[in-house]
């Protein structure tokens, strides 16, 4: 953390606590109200408000600010997570991970993968037999670069990902469908920064129902096989109701899929 950023400059006091709290290397972390409250005075401080509003050129979680605002409760004596402390943090998937659960009497099996660069090898050429594909994009991750390779927008990436998975050999008869989650930090983010930033091509403006057809129709062209189909989904995964009702469609079109393939 600079003690300096643009015109706003970190107290000399405040920069004891910085530095303090950089050092706290110790795992676990001894979580106090005490740290709580330096973390959140910390925050609160002008030059750091200032340096997030360009945390587009860091690699922070989409969700720092929300825990950032919460943190005084959340190092709190007694603290119990709530429902949305909990679907709001991320765990990064590595390898394959199989899940297997009942809905209404229908067993499925679920296989979660890792989307990173690293990981792909390892999954690409497994899954010819699957019924579908759920593809997840972050909406709000177009002014983004990698984690692996900070010269590459997150986006980018992800259009290039999704053509050679809609288009490999190993899913010619495999439906799509796609996540376009984070609506809700795409909605925000496009209030102040112009997706043609990423998409010279893009003449929608600040606009959110225009960013999220524009987005759509650009992983959706890439279907190169008109036999597939490509399904779309605006989602936000912090909303229960949202992801409730799309889960329910998908249930439905993998049912379908199922059916189909056995003759019926």
């Amino acid at each position: 953390i600079n003690a300096e950023y643009g015109h706003y400059k970190i107290s000399k006091k405040l920069k004891r606590k910085v530095d303090n709290l950089m050092d706290l290397t110790s795992y676990p972390l001894e979580v106090t109200p005490e740290l709580g409250v330096d973390i959140a005075e910390v925050w609160q401080d002008k030059a750091i408000q200032k340096a997030f509003e360009q945390s587009s050129e860091f690699q922070l979680l989409d969700s720092s600010e929300y825990y950032f605002e919460n943190v005084e409760r959340i190092c709190s004596r007694g603290y119990v997570p709530t429902e949305q402390d909990v679907l709001r943090s991320r765990s990064k998937t590595t390898g394959i991970t199989e899940t297997e659960f009942e809905l209404e009497g229908t067993r499925f099996k679920m296989v979660d993968v890792g989307g990173q660069r690293s990981e792909r090898k390892k999954w690409i050429h497994c899954f010819q037999d699957v019924t579908a594909i759920l593809f997840c994009v972050a909406l709000s991750e177009y002014d983004l670069k990698l984690y692996e390779d900070e010269n590459v927008n997150r986006m980018h990436e992800s259009i290039k990902l999704f053509d050679e998975i809609c288009n490999s050999k190993w899913f010619e008869s495999v439906s799509v469908i796609l996540f376009l989650n984070k609506s809700d930090l795409f909605r925000e983010k496009i209030k102040k920064v112009d997706l043609k930033a990423t998409f010279p091509e893009y003449d929608g403006g600040l606009n959110y129902e225009n960013g999220c057809e524009f987005i759509q129709e650009k992983f959706s062209s890439l279907n190169k096989n008109t036999d597939k189909q490509v399904f779309t989904h605006v989602t936000c995964a912090t909303d229960t109701q949202n992801i409730a009702l799309v889960f329910a469609d998908v249930k439905n079109i993998v049912l379908q899929k199922a059916l189909d393939a056995s003759g019926f």
